[in-house]
């Protein structure tokens, strides 16, 4: 059976072949016991050139010696090099860079080893543009596969209670010369929303440098970002070799798992290592499982297991709630939304219509009144952009009612905080353009506190401004 249980919403579908939308709840049956929780996570994966001849020509099975470890797992993701389609369709094609077209009939594959999700965030993704990255994720849905990306992250994954999140990033550039940058306003809102509504943490990030067997500064240095950020776990890939695990603020930094299954010809290439991450007695055990290839093959077959001496750590058990709920996150496949489920006394109240979040907390504005305060992003025809806009919901048993309907503010959105010194000023990072005067590549900025005054803000002064929300943003 398989271990997903995707359940349909209506048609909510906007993709042009009308596929349907599928809540990736992930609610997970497993032969594990009860209380604990296995999580595998492994490198690279080439399902092209020398690989795929392999597969092709000898009609047998890449996963065969790793099939029962991975179903012995309550979930298993990799990180998938190259998009779905034909080569012809590569972008820059003076690149010198591999382009890796992938056959959609060899997605089951994945499927069939015991794969749950695919990262799809790399220096590959985009090596047939923007329309094989929307193939390659359309392709692993219809396969039972989560597709994660950093459009949709985090996405949100439970299993046995367990909330886990996923953010991916890839600071590497792919064809298009495109990447993620650190220190990074959009990656901090994914992690701070990630923290809020999951008991763990972890970033799949696609960095360092290839062949290298050590991590490099820039690594070393996204790392500390990253966990001062949220991060509770980061697993890392692109060098092709195994660089080894660390400790960085006590997290750990699987730093490069190297190869999975791959056809590259140094022997250090050809060895990986799966980061196997148990959950159970309310902490984090990591621990490690080398791979190496088969002779004469390219496929991985189990090796040694590896323990790092590192202690087990506490993972987040407070979820979001307000008043008697509990609230649970819901990603939806090929959506960058989110639907929020409010749990009463561990049964299911309700659940929110999809909203693209960026963040969300619970306050009270007025003494005797729990709200929730939102950050989601949708166009507007005041700055004709998709930007952020500031939600203020109340809720009873029969769902949110919006008090605050994502109007603007003074200026164009960046962030929004609530301060810590009083949890009921709204701290506002404000682009330094207006919306009388908009100038998108304006790289100033200008910080403003608001209060809520019943039923929607007012602005404070500088003086107010500067007390309540000095260093918020730092």
């Amino acid at each position: 059976m398989d271990k997903t249980l995707y359940k349909q919403t209506n048609s909510y579908s906007k993709t042009t072949n009308k596929l349907l939308i599928l809540l990736l709840s992930f609610s997970l049956l497993s032969c594990n016991s009860k209380d604990e929780v296995t999580l595998l996570f492994v490198g690279d994966i080439l399902l092209e050139r020398n690989v795929q001849e392999e597969y092709t020509t000898r009609k047998t099975f890449p996963w065969e010696n790793l099939k029962q470890k991975f179903e012995s797992a309550d979930y298993v993701i990799g990180n998938l090099e190259g998009a779905v389609g034909n080569e012809e369709q590569q972008i820059n094609k003076t690149h010198e860079s591999p382009v890796f077209a992938i056959d959609s009939a060899d997605i089951a594959m994945l499927h069939k080893a015991g794969f749950n999700s695919l990262i799809i965030e790399n220096n590959h993704s985009l090596d047939l543009g923007i329309e094989g990255k929307t193939k390659t994720e359309k392709i692993l849905v219809t396969n039972n596969l989560g597709a994660i990306n950093f459009e949709n992250s985090p996405q949100f994954i439970e299993i046995k209670n367990i909330i886990l999140s996923v953010v991916a990033i890839n600071l590497v550039p792919s064809r298009d010369s495109s990447k993620n940058e650190l220190p990074s306003i959009e990656i901090r809102q994914k992690l701070r929303l990630a923290k809020k509504l999951s008991n763990l943490v972890v970033v799949y990030v696609h960095w360092g440098t290839e062949l290298l067997t050590w991590p490099n500064s820039q690594q070393r240095q996204a790392a500390k970002w990253l966990i001062e950020n949220g991060a509770d776990l980061i697993i890392g890939c692109h060098p092709h070799v195994i660089q080894e695990p660390e400790i960085i603020e006590g997290k750990p930094v699987y730093f490069s798992l190297g190869n999975h299954l791959f056809d590259q010809k140094y022997p250090i290439t050809k060895e990986g290592l799966i980061a196997e991450i148990k959950i159970k007695n309310g902490k984090v055990y990591c621990s490690g499982i080398k791979t190496k290839v088969q002779k004469n093959s390219f496929y991985p077959q189990l090796a040694e297991n590896l323990n790092f001496n590192t202690e087990p750590f506490k993972y987040n058990k407070k979820l979001l709630t307000a008043d008697e709920y509990t609230f649970k996150p819901v990603s939806i496949a090929l959506s960058t939304k989110t639907i929020i489920q409010a749990y009463k006394s561990d049964k299911l109240a309700w659940s929110s219509h999809p909203m693209h979040l960026i963040s969300i907390t619970s306050t009270q504005f007025e003494t005797d009144k729990t709200v929730l305060f939102t950050l989601e992003k949708y166009y507007s025809t005041l700055d004709k952009e998709t930007n952020l806009r500031p939600y203020v919901y109340s809720f009873d048993k029969s769902g949110l009612f919006a008090l605050w309907r994502g109007s603007a503010l003074a200026w164009p959105m960046m962030d929004a905080l609530l301060s810590p010194k009083d949890n009921k000023t709204l701290c506002v990072l404000h682009r330094g353009d207006s919306f009388i005067q908009l100038n998108y590549s304006n790289k100033s900025y200008r910080t403003a506190a608001y209060t809520w005054n019943g039923f929607g803000f007012s602005g404070l002064t500088d003086s107010i401004s500067d007390y309540y929300c000095k260093d918020v943003f730092d």
